[in-house]
């Protein structure tokens, strides 16, 4: 992109001062003068000197003009080296898609390519914010959160027969911060909680943060196992935390019968289940939600927009009934007073967008086009999946005999590619022999050709220790 104005001025002082034509002490030229010598405006040569002085690179002395400030510490950037022993840290994976370099490939991460993501829409809708009133720019947010978005959910889930008052809504900052402020408010140290097996790595890093125990529970391919989930009752437990819609990591689609089941025994067994919905906009048939068959008294759901919108717009949401929304604003308050109402504003006007619905539908097309490719890719291999997805980013596969996922892990990191061992979903026995795939980040033809190199060498290598 072509430089600006402002841009090509400020980068000739900079080069000044590097070539020591000016040093410390020096005094600028005057914003009329410079500006005749740039050949520019004096509003462009005040904005040069404002930006500089907000760097630290000038000052300005009041009656006296700009002076070059004395030498400033620099910091080099030190690029960190993956630690390669993690994979059993639920944090793994993220921390090393999200430190990766540009060229890394990254199909064990949870969010699709860049390219896929709706940025013109994003675009538009910071234009229409930039527009907005200026109590929206300037104030907090009300206590519920942004009124419109939060009446634009609650029409959403009339599809899944669901009566929501916006005042029955929270708008939160992500799907993440949406649990950790449910379990400040309902759980203490100690508590049990159930979660599924395998199940998102992130659930198991936030109970670990709150020091609770969790009972793991099978996850099936129709939903949690029911003879399991009953007998775990037994535990005491406050919560059940798993996805509804599309299941992370397997995959998985929640099945009627198994959600009338799971509903029942917690609302007997006064269990409060939080579903996070993360992935809905990806189904293409609405799977049951536990809302829909026992009511907010026993559940809450949770959601967010990045997997479809923005990840840099962070914006979620907590439903659930009157009271205990009450309560969650009141914690929410002494924690972090507001939410980000400018954020909530962007992903509503965002939504609106005649865009959104076809970026949704082309978004469904390609992963299940990507889908099939990935599974036909990754069964030359020998890696099977566990079940074949109908929807959704995800592909939860067993790997060939006798290969471990986290040195296959290891292999590959060290190939600049970030795989999601199974081990960082689930502490079971034979985690070890899956891995996650995203299909969306499954498309550049080096993931595959360094996983067929890494699995020939560790069979070679079993085969050499047998």
């Amino acid at each position: 992109m072509a430089k600006t104005k402002i841009e090509f001025v400020t980068d000739i002082i900079q080069q000044q001062i590097s070539n020591k034509s000016l040093i410390a002490g020096s005094r600028l030229p005057s914003v009329r003068q410079f500006a005749k010598q740039m050949n520019c405006s004096v509003s462009t040569i005040v904005e040069v000197y404002a930006r500089l002085v907000a760097e630290g690179v000038l000052e300005s002395r009041v009656g006296a003009g700009y002076y070059v400030l004395g030498h400033r510490p620099s910091f080099e950037f030190v690029e960190q080296e993956f630690s390669y022993q993690r994979e059993i840290d639920p944090l793994w994976i993220s921390r090393q898609a999200l430190e990766a370099n540009n060229d890394a490939l990254k199909p064990g991460c949870g969010w699709l390519p860049e390219n896929w993501m709706p940025e013109q829409t994003i675009r538009k809708a910071l234009k229409l914010a930039a527009k907005s009133e200026t109590s929206l720019l300037i104030n907090y947010a009300v206590p519920h959160g942004h009124l419109q978005l939060r009446q634009l959910i609650a029409r959403k889930k009339e599809v899944y027969d669901l009566n929501v008052h916006p005042n029955q809504i929270l708008i939160s900052d992500s799907a993440t911060q949406s649990i950790d402020l449910i379990f400040r408010l309902l759980l203490q140290a100690g508590d049990v909680i159930l979660i599924d097996d395998p199940c998102y790595f992130n659930f198991q890093a936030l109970i670990k943060t709150h020091h609770l125990k969790a009972v793991t529970i099978p996850f099936t391919q129709n939903g949690p196992d029911v003879e399991k989930f009953e007998q775990a009752l037994s535990l005491k437990p406050k919560i059940y935390l798993t996805n509804t819609g599309i299941h992370n990591p397997t995959g998985a689609i929640l099945s009627l019968q198994t959600a009338y089941q799971i509903a029942k025994l917690a609302e007997k067994a006064n269990l409060t289940i939080i579903e996070d919905e993360i992935f809905a906009d990806f189904e293409y048939t609405p799977a049951p939600r536990y809302a829909s068959l026992a009511g907010f008294e026993h559940v809450i759901q949770i959601g967010s927009y990045t997997k479809t919108l923005s990840a840099a717009v962070r914006c979620g949401y907590i439903i659930s009934n009157l009271k205990l929304i009450d309560a969650l604003i009141d914690l929410r308050i002494s924690t972090n007073f507001s939410n980000s109402n400018l954020n909530a504003e962007i992903i509503y006007q965002s939504l609106m967008d005649t865009s959104f619905p076809k970026h949704i539908d082309w978004l469904k097309k390609q992963l299940l086009k990507h889908t099939k490719d990935t599974l036909i890719k990754l069964t030359k291999l020998g890696i099977e999946p566990w079940i074949i997805p109908k929807a959704g980013i995800f592909i939860w596969c067993k790997l060939p005999e006798g290969i471990h996922a986290s040195k296959l892990s290891q292999l590959c990191l060290k190939q600049n590619i970030i795989l999601a061992p199974g081990n960082a979903f689930s502490q079971s026995e034979g985690a070890e022999c899956y891995m996650r795939f995203n299909v969306a980040q499954c498309i550049d033809k080096k993931i595959f050709d360094v996983l067929a190199e890494a699995i020939f060498e560790l069979q070679k290598e079993n085969l050499a220790q047998n």
